[in-house]
């Protein structure tokens, strides 16, 4: 089941924000992200805030149905104008996620982004994106999200090996993904993204270069790559503690991370982010750009998390709720935080630091540069940029991001 949400002081009933919050958001890129919890099935290594019709039945009836859901999502739209009050900026990227965004007609994904579009604007050159399930659209489905506004789209392939999809519980045909980025571009998506897993439980180098050749052989622009993390209370931790299937280790995430760079590299692929790959400039997802560099999104939709000049919030996690809430008149909120210049120096350092630019040394605090110097001397920063004053990771400072974040926000 889905994780717990964090803890965190009450959320106005009306949302309002406080003053400093909006000042100087003309400065700030805004971005909205609209989560559409629905599933056709749980997938064995997923704990998003996603809900199947089994999980939904009896725990929220009609306020919780799909039919209903662009609506109510407008709702909560509706109430990002009142919060942000005259905030001018027109909206930069659009991003819908889930759960599985298209098991909902294509007409309500317009309907939603239509919300966001009359309640704010979208900027002249404004990204606009879905995930989809290669096994829920077909070339008519994306013809008329294209003809609605929408510019990118992510499929989630995972694996090219019928074994490994078994494995992670993912219901498409191996091939289909690959089909699906041919249906895209004759509906003129211009940017496009494969989603691939390593470290699946049974999975070889041969499966994951297998992968990868399939992903590109598709021709997308952008390619995510991301290592399988065994969350707690999902259906593949359990199979992994029954002894069913083995569990990988981190040396194998490595490898399977080096091969990625690798074959993606070789691929003309640059990658921009650690897990995250572009065949360009204009490739680069911009709104998880907006998240790394700590610009301001709003996230509607159950459980989703938003930011604004310095203060984060984050919905009520299920669908009735988030539904009873907006029909009742109040904010889906079920709690925010206020960050301070010290939490925000350091989410910086965490999230700049994983992008190709990387972080500014004079992030840093004295005990982060000694830690910077020593990861620079370990051959985990590279040379030139640090002389420039930034702190960029070397392909072996990737494989130990994580590791070398922690010392440099000492």
């Amino acid at each position: 089941m889905p994780s717990a949400l964090p803890d965190g002081e009450p959320m106005p009933e009306d949302g309002a924000l406080p003053p400093h919050a909006l000042a100087g958001a003309g400065d700030r890129p805004l971005g909205f992200y609209l989560h559409v919890p629905y599933c056709a099935t749980r997938c064995g290594y997923c704990d998003f805030n996603t809900y199947t019709a089994t999980e939904l039945r009896g725990s929220g009836g009609v306020l919780a149905s799909r039919e209903n859901y662009a609506d109510t999502l407008a709702d909560e739209v509706r109430l990002a104008r009142k919060v942000l009050g005259d905030d001018p900026r027109p909206v930069r990227t659009v991003f819908v996620g889930g759960g599985t965004p298209t098991l909902l007609p294509a007409e309500h994904l317009v309907r939603m982004l239509a919300a966001v579009r009359d309640e704010f604007g979208l900027a002249p050159d404004a990204e606009v994106t879905t995930e989809a399930n290669p096994e829920s659209v077909d070339a008519a489905y994306l013809a008329e999200l294209r003809e609605g506004g929408f510019n990118r789209i992510s499929f989630g392939m995972q694996s090219a090996r019928r074994h490994v999809l078994q494995v992670l519980d993912r219901t498409h045909t191996p091939g289909r993904p690959e089909a699906c980025v041919a249906e895209a571009r004759r509906a003129g998506f211009e940017h496009v993204n494969l989603d691939l897993i390593y470290g699946t439980p049974g999975e070889s180098d041969d499966d994951w270069r297998a992968s990868l050749d399939a992903a590109l052989g598709a021709g997308p622009d952008h390619v995510s790559a991301y290592a399988l993390i065994v969350e707690e209370g999902t259906q593949l931790a359990r199979r992994i503690r029954r002894g069913e299937v083995p569990m990988t280790d981190d040396d194998v995430h490595a490898d399977r991370y080096l091969i990625a760079d690798e074959v993606l590299a070789g691929a003309g692929f640059h990658w921009y982010e650690v897990s995250n790959w572009a065949a360009s400039e204009a490739g680069r997802c911009l709104h998880n750009e907006l998240y790394w560099r700590g610009a301001d999104w709003w996230g509607a939709g159950p459980g989703a998390h938003s930011h604004v000049g310095g203060v984060r919030w984050w919905n009520v996690k299920h669908p009735g709720a988030y539904a009873a809430a907006l029909a009742a008149g109040r904010s889906p909120g079920a709690g925010r935080e206020l960050l301070s210049a010290e939490d925000r120096r350091v989410e910086r350092i965490l999230l700049e630091l994983r992008l190709a630019e990387g972080a500014p040394l004079e992030l840093l605090a004295e005990q982060g540069l000694a830690a910077s110097r020593r990861a620079l001397a370990d051959g985990l920063l590279e040379a030139g940029p640090y002389r420039g004053g930034r702190a960029v990771l070397t392909l072996r400072g990737r494989l130990l991001a994580d590791a070398v974040v922690r010392d440099l926000v000492d």
